[in-house]
C-alpha cells in the first residue's frame, strides 16, 4: 500500500477527519497554486518577490557566507520564480555552487531540471524529488560542501508552531555548524487581509482544496462527489492560525479503495494551516531551535519576512 493511500485512510478514519496538505500538489494542483500565487488577494507571493528582487544582491552575499563553494538547497521549491532573482546574483559572483531544489512533486523537479540551466547560464541544477529531510540527507551524501537552505513562501506556516519548532531543530541538526537557512515567515497583520488571501473571490483556493478530493478519486479509487463539499477558511488573530477546511454539505458515504467513510452534514475535513507570526515569536523560535539570527529582510509593507539564521 503506497503512502498516499495509507495516510488518506488513516486521516479520514480519525476524529476529526483531515487530509495532508502535501498531497495538494499533483499536476492540476501545481497549476492551481501558481494561479493562487498570482491572484490579487494572495499577498505573500508579491511581498516575498519584492524582498528577493529588491534585495537579491545583499541576500546572495549573505547566503554565500564567506564560502566560494557551497550547495544551495531549496525545500518546496515550486517553480523557483522568486528564487531566480537570488540565483542570478549568486551565479554572477562566480561561485562554485550547486542548486538543489527539493519538491514532493515530480512534475516540478522535472521542470526545474530541464529549464533552469537555460534560463540562468552557468547554474548547476540537481533536483531532488522526495520528502524534505530525506532529501537533505541525500544532499549531504552527495556533497560535503557547506549548505545554505531556503524555505520560502511562508511554508514554515504550514505547520502549527510546536511542529515548526521541531522542524527547525531537526533542520539545525541536519546541517553543519556555520551553515545558513533562509526562512520565509508571513507576519501577523489585519485579519481581513489574511482571510481574503485564503478565500479569494475567484474561487482558486476552493478549487485547490477540492482538487485533492478529485486526486483521491483518480489515484485511489475514490468516489467523492466534489459538489457536496464546500471550502471554508478561518483566521484567529489571537493565535495567528489561519486554517482551511472542507465542509460536508449533506450526510454522505464515501468509498476509497473499498474503505467506507461516513460524513455527517456540516462535518469538516481539516485541510491546512497557514500560521502567521510576530517578529518576537520568530526570534524566539530561532534561538530555541539552535540558530543565531544573521539578518532580517522585510517587504515595504512589513507584511512578510525573509530571515537568515546560522547554525550554532
Amino acid at each position: 500500500m503506497n503512502n498516499f493511500l495509507t495516510e488518506v485512510l488513516q486521516d479520514l478514519g480519525a476524529k476529526p477527519k483531515s487530509l495532508r496538505s502535501k498531497y495538494f500538489y499533483d499536476e492540476v494542483g501545481d497549476k492551481l497554486f501558481q494561479e493562487i500565487m498570482n491572484c490579487n488577494e494572495y499577498y505573500p507571493t508579491t511581498c516575498e518577490a519584492e524582498i528577493l528582487e529588491s534585495k537579491a544582491e545583499v541576500i546572495a552575499r549573505t547566503l554565500r557566507n564567506g564560502f566560494d563553494c557551497f550547495d544551495l538547497l531549496e525545500l518546496g521549491a515550486g517553480d523557483a520564480t522568486k528564487t531566480t532573482f537570488v540565483l542570478k546574483e549568486l551565479v554572477a559572483q562566480g561561485l562554485q555552487m550547486t542548486y538543489m531544489p527539493v519538491d514532493i512533486s515530480a512534475n516540478i523537479i522535472e521542470y526545474l531540471n530541464s529549464s533552469l540551466s537555460s534560463k540562468i547560464p552557468g547554474l548547476i541544477v540537481e533536483g531532488l524529488h522526495g520528502e524534505y529531510f530525506e532529501m537533505v540527507d541525500e544532499a549531504n551524501r552527495r556533497s560535503t560542501n557547506h549548505k545554505a537552505v531556503l524555505f520560502l513562501g511562508g511554508n514554515i506556516g504550514n505547520m502549527p508552531p510546536d511542529q515548526a519548532l521541531v522542524f527547525c531543530k531537526k533542520l539545525a541538526t541536519s546541517l553543519q555548524k556555520g551553515d545558513l537557512v533562509l526562512l520565509g515567515f508571513d507576519l501577523k497583520k489585519n485579519p481581513a487581509v489574511i482571510r481574503a488571501a485564503y478565500s479569494d473571490s475567484g474561487g482558486l483556493t476552493k478549487a485547490f482544496n477540492l482538487n485533492l478530493l478529485t486526486r483521491i478519486n483518480k489515484e485511489l479509487d475514490g468516489n467523492f462527489d466534489v459538489s457536496k463539499f464546500e471550502h471554508y477558511a478561518s483566521y484567529d488573530p489571537a493565535t495567528g492560525a489561519c486554517k482551511s477546511f472542507l465542509i460536508s454539505l449533506k450526510p454522505q458515504e464515501v468509498i476509497i479503495s473499498g474503505n467506507k467513510f461516513h460524513f455527517d452534514q456540516d462535518e469538516y475535513i481539516y485541510m491546512e494551516i497557514s500560521q502567521k507570526y510576530s517578529l518576537e515569536e520568530i526570534n524566539g523560535m530561532a534561538r530555541e531551535a539552535g540558530f543565531t539570527i544573521v539578518e532580517h529582510f522585510f517587504d515595504s509593507k512589513q507584511w512578510f519576512l525573509d530571515t537568515v539564521w546560522r547554525v550554532v
